[in-house]
């Protein structure tokens, strides 16, 4: 690791990029000791959608959440679920009259905050001009990074988002959901690549500062020919075992990373 560091330093932010998840990474695991409750959980159980929706919802949570945990399957076999879940899912969405406004009122109703430090993370990186790819598996996807950043008043143009994408219509009802799907387990297929508007941003910036908060988030570089990387986990058991080079505690503030960031600036 220390010497990852070093190659980075020695390179500069002109060839930094950061590669982070969005939930329980840049924000907060925890609010006043209680768990920060998911995004499309706040909107199934807040009545948001049509009376029926949320027994619908559960009863696809019931079913392919076993599959989602249980290691006992093939892992081919369990992304092949969670694909399955989540395109069932979004159709149910869908027909369930899904809004812009809806994904709004969820986030601002959900409470999240950002990590102790975020703030300064990315004003760090606005005035090095240094890209963040936000990468996150949000069922409710790039629409909710987007209202809550915007709220955050922390929408940059050195911050990218990839994760689900709705169509809408003149009204903002959701019609359709593009490809590709995005979920929890199949980060290692959705390569940075296949998003022009967003590869072209890092594509010379071949060292990475990845963040996440679980092992899965690891996948995110798959096929991106990095250089270095620096892989930096916030996890509720650090054990030294995770992959990660750095592991923090989930509650852990940025106030760290800052401090490493801001030597490849020196």
């Amino acid at each position: 690791m220390n010497e990852q560091l070093e190659l980075m330093k020695r390179d500069g932010v002109s060839h930094l990029h950061v590669l982070s998840d969005f939930d329980r990474t840049l924000t907060k695991p925890e609010v006043d000791g209680k768990k920060i409750p998911s995004l499309i959980s706040v909107l199934r159980d807040h009545g948001y959608l049509t009376p029926d929706y949320p027994e619908k919802a559960h009863a696809l949570f019931d079913h392919y959440h076993q599959i989602e945990i249980d290691t006992t399957i093939r892992r081919d076999e369990r992304k092949k679920a969670m694909k399955e879940w989540w395109t069932k899912h979004f159709e149910l969405l869908i027909a369930s009259g899904l809004t812009r406004q809806d994904i709004k009122n969820a986030m601002h109703a959900r409470h999240a905050q950002l990590r102790d430090g975020t703030h300064e993370f990315f004003s760090l990186l606005k005035r090095n001009n240094i890209p963040l790819v936000i990468m996150s598996s949000s069922g409710l996807g790039v629409d909710s990074v987007h209202f809550f950043l915007e709220a955050e008043h922390e929408l940059h143009d050195n911050i990218h988002i990839i994760s689900n994408h709705y169509e809408w219509d003149e009204n903002g009802k959701a019609l359709a959901v593009k490809e590709p799907i995005i979920h929890g387990m199949n980060k290692d297929e959705t390569l940075v690549r296949d998003f022009p508007e967003i590869y072209p941003q890092i594509q010379n910036r071949k060292n990475v500062l990845l963040l996440g908060d679980s092992t899965s988030d690891l996948d995110m570089v798959v096929g991106f020919e990095y250089q270095n990387l620096l892989s930096i986990g916030f996890l509720d058991t650090p054990d030294g075992n995770s992959g990660f080079d750095i592991e923090f505690k989930s509650s852990a503030s940025l106030h760290k990373i800052i401090n490493i960031l801001s030597s490849f600036i020196n």
